[in-house]
């Protein structure tokens, strides 16, 4: 599975981006807000999700690992493929989305093009849960620096792998950092450990 595709972007358009990677070209849809973040630029790095289907395969490519997070969530809603999740993301931006699913804003997610009132409530029935993890992880992170959030990313992998549970586990490591923001991954796996 690829994780990541780096570097120099050779042609851009608000829904797809081709990344020029040692001479072979990546074709890789986009939303608007990883447009915004990669237009201007000579090189950049986009995490990947791969649709593999019997007559297409298909790269959906993100600006930051937290976008990503919520297209899986997003695609994971029945009746919501990969177009659909990147037109959400288009419209809204990842903490605009949180937002309107913890909130329940039904109304507000009806307005992108695609989604009606149905879908608008699945979506927030099936992701209200789900959301309110990655929201918090997400608003805990925005304040740290950037090293943190692969710190916190790394730890919580760590954890969930050894066999605990992702929920406590982003709880756990989120408090370690807040006390401690510059420690060492390997000192947070050690502490959160102590406290699961």
């Amino acid at each position: 599975m690829i994780e990541y595709i780096k570097g120099e972007i050779a042609e851009l358009t608000p829904a797809t981006a081709v990344i020029d990677c040692n001479g072979l070209g990546y074709l890789a849809n986009i939303s608007l807000n990883t447009y915004s973040a990669i237009q201007g630029k000579s090189t950049c790095k986009l995490y990947i999700y791969e649709a593999i289907r019997e007559d297409a395969y298909v790269f959906y490519g993100f600006s930051d690992k937290q976008e990503r997070e919520l297209f899986l969530l997003l695609i994971s809603v029945s009746g919501i493929g990969g177009n659909t999740a990147r037109m959400i993301l288009s419209a809204l931006s990842p903490s605009e989305l949180c937002n309107v699913i913890s909130s329940e804003n039904a109304n507000l997610l009806k307005t992108v093009k695609g989604i009606g009132l149905k879908t608008a409530q699945r979506v927030i029935v099936d992701l209200k849960d789900k959301i309110k993890t990655t929201s918090g992880a997400a608003s805990i992170s925005s304040g740290v620096a950037m090293m943190n959030v692969e710190v916190h990313e790394e730890a919580v992998a760590a954890l969930t792998m050894l066999g605990f549970a992702a929920v406590p586990s982003q709880k756990v490591v989120n408090l370690i950092l807040q006390e401690e923001p510059t420690i060492p991954v390997e000192k947070v796996i050690k502490l959160a450990l102590k406290r699961l």
